[in-house]
């Protein structure tokens, strides 16, 4: 089955743009990891308040909350979709990268998806 692709765009044809089911999980991951709650009118508690915690000073504590927290989202909003194995975040001055290791739940295919974002 053919999802629509984030973000949204047209093919060749003018139509739609599709993403498969690899591609729309990768997608729905990622507007988890950089939505933050209170951003979505209809959806209030939609997101991860990764880039909110980016904000803090830089420490243990706050590495092992942030990642938490984006566990906690994924779970939550893309858990049918995914099975989630590890989440890594890491916080280098003005950027942040997280990586996901997750199991599609459709196919069983095991994935790895990298993110990076400045802020």
């Amino acid at each position: 089955m053919t999802q629509i692709a984030f973000p949204f765009g047209f093919d060749t044809r003018g139509r739609t743009l599709g993403a498969d089911d690899d591609d729309h999980a990768r997608d729905l991951i990622e507007q988890v990891l950089f939505t933050t709650p209170g951003e979505r009118v209809n959806r209030p508690t939609f997101g991860s308040g990764l880039l909110q915690a980016l904000f803090a000073p830089n420490s243990d504590e706050l590495v092992a909350t942030t990642q938490f927290l984006v566990q906690g989202a994924l779970q939550q909003w893309v858990g049918n979709l995914i099975a989630l194995e590890s989440v890594d975040v890491a916080a280098s001055d003005s950027t942040v990268t997280v990586t996901i290791q997750y199991t599609l739940r459709s196919t069983g295919d095991r994935k790895t998806a990298q993110f990076t974002r400045a802020v």
